[in-house]
This record gives C-alpha cells, structure tokens and sequence, in this order.
C-alpha cells in the first residue's frame, strides 16, 4: 500500500516547518457545491507577507497569492490568476493579525488541503492546514468502521490501525485522511493522507467486499497516545470514522 507522505512532502518541497505561530483554527471544513467559504489564518506574531497555498491529495502544493502587510497589495500566480481577477470567484482579505482567503460559488475541484504561510522576521512559517470538502448532495452515503476501538502498547511497540469502508464507496474515487486528537489538544492534526488509487484499496472477503485501509505505527512513544480518526471524501462528501484510542503505557519507563 502506497501512503502519501502528504505533510511530510510540503515541508520539505519548501524547506519550512509548522509553527504554531500561524494558527488555521478549522482542521476541516464542509460545504455544500456551490456554496461560498472562508478559510481563516491567524498570526500571533507581526507578519510581512501571507500566502495562501493549495495542495491535492498526491500532488504538490501550488501557491496562490500573496498578500503584503504594509502596501495592502496582492499577488496572484498564474495558475489561480483569473479566479482572482476575472470571475472573482477567490479573494484574500488581510487584516492586522490574520488573512483570510475566500472561495465563491464552490466546485468540486476546490476540495483540497489550504496552507496559510506567513514571513515573521525573515522566516517563512506555515500553519497546520485546512481540508475543504466540497460536498455534492447527489452522492450516495458511506460507512466507515474503525478496528479496534482501543488498543494499549508499550513504548516502542508498533501497532496497525484498520479503517473499512463500503463496497459502494469503493467503486469510485475517494480520499482517506487520517487524524489524531491527543490529550489537552485544541482540535485534531492530519497526520496521514490516502490518495484516490485503486491500489491503495486491500479488498476484504472477510468484510463482505469492503476497503480496508491500514495505518502503520511503528517505534511508538508517548507522543503518539491519543485518539486516531480515519475520515473518507467521496464525491464530495466526508464521514469520519468512530476512531480509535491508543494508549502508551508509561510504566517501562520507570
């Protein structure tokens, strides 16, 4: 199975780590085709420029625009230049500590991750991302199952999370995004993303037909321990699985 290192591969595409002084406060939004959304980005720290990147599932991240702080002025790149200019369909708005980038009349090509990257003092600094789901009322629904429900593990150990999803699901197209939600923790982080290739489905009898997707931990710590959510996008449409909880047992320790 094929795993798109999706965080991983951004970074290191742009040589820049996650900060936490650049806060995207919506791990996930949903909206219905057609509809319009605002993604929001906060900086704690006075920034220069903001920009605004795009990436989907298996692919590299686009830049969009950038904003300047001082000269209120934006820049566009080409790939995204008449949606700016032309049909208006995105804009971003700066304020004093934020920039926000607005998407009108939402297509199904919108739902992607949303990077906010920011220059404080000479360093580009990025937030954690923000997954649109573009979400087309025509679809079918889906299921998804999350095995087991809780395991517990020692420092060190590895341990193999199962998310499975309908055979219906599986006919068509789909992302598998997962997440983590650790103790204390404002809202979960993407950790892993699945791409939408037909050799990424294991195909289980056992399940009557159904796709498993496996996530693999190995060299577990103590940082790893909390709850993981498996989520899947189909045709615009996304339903989180009812997670699983991982506990570190900290007792090899002392």
């Amino acid at each position: 199975m094929i795993i798109y290192w999706t965080i991983f591969l951004f970074y290191a595409n742009f040589g820049c780590a996650l900060n936490k002084d650049v806060i995207q406060p919506d791990p996930v939004i949903v909206t219905q085709l057609g509809q319009s959304v605002s993604l929001t980005c906060f900086s704690r720290s006075h920034f220069i420029r903001v920009s605004w990147f795009k990436q989907t599932v298996g692919e590299k991240p686009l830049l969009m625009a950038s904003s300047y702080f001082h000269t209120k002025n934006s820049f566009y790149s080409n790939n995204f230049n008449k949606d700016f200019t032309e049909t208006k369909r995105l804009s971003v708005k700066s304020g004093v500590d934020s920039c926000n980038l607005t998407i009108s009349k939402t297509e199904s090509g919108d739902s992607a991750t949303y990077y906010c990257g920011a220059m404080v003092e000479s360093e580009l600094k990025f937030g954690e991302g923000t997954v649109l789901i573009v979400k087309d009322s025509g679809c079918n629904s889906m299921s998804v199952l999350q095995q087991p429900l809780s395991e517990s593990v020692q420092p060190g150990d590895s341990v193999i999370l199962n998310c499975t999803i309908n055979t219906e699901t599986c006919a068509g197209e789909h992302s598998v995004y997962w997440f983590r939600h650790g103790s204390g923790e404002y809202h979960p982080g993407i950790i892993y993303t699945h791409g939408d290739r037909n050799d990424q489905c294991e195909k289980s009898p056992e399940a009557g037909h159904s796709c498993v997707y496996n996530l693999l931990k190995r060299n577990l710590s103590l940082s790893d321990a909390g709850t993981y959510y498996c989520a899947v996008s189909s045709c615009g449409d996304i339903v989180f699985g009812n997670g699983t909880k991982l506990d570190i047992d900290h007792k090899r320790y002392f």
